[in-house]
C-alpha cells in the first residue's frame, strides 16, 4: 500500500488520495460522520474506539475542519448511494407492519 505523507502527524493518504488515521484502516470521513452522527467530544470517540490515541481522534478532527468542503461532499456522496437502496412507498414488510 502506498502512502503519502500529510502535514497532519496522524494522517495519511492512502493510493486512492483518501485521508486515514495512521495505523489503522479507518477513514477521516467516518470519524467525522460519527461526530456529526452522535455529536460525540473527542473524549467520547476515545471511550468509543479506545484503539485511537486522543492525538489521532484530534489529527482527525483538525484535518476534517481544514478540508469540510471536500468530506462534506464525500459524507453527502455517501449519504446518496445509500438512498438509492431505500425503498419508498409501500413495502410488503411496511404492510405487513402498518407504517
Amino acid at each position: 500500500m502506498s502512502l503519502a505523507a500529510t502535514k497532519y502527524e496522524h494522517i495519511t493518504l492512502n493510493e486512492k488520495g483518501v485521508p486515514i488515521v495512521v495505523g489503522t484502516t479507518l477513514k477521516v470521513v467516518e470519524i467525522v460522520a460519527e461526530k456529526i452522527a452522535y455529536g460525540w467530544s473527542p473524549e467520547e470517540f476515545h471511550f468509543q474506539h479506545p484503539y485511537l490515541t486522543m492525538g489521532q481522534i484530534h489529527s482527525a478532527l483538525a484535518y476534517y475542519y481544514d478540508h469540510a468542503d471536500e468530506l462534506n461532499k464525500d459524507i453527502e456522496h455517501r449519504i446518496e448511494s445509500i438512498q438509492q437502496y431505500m425503498p419508498s412507498g409501500k413495502t410488503l414488510l411496511r404492510e405487513r407492519l402498518r407504517i
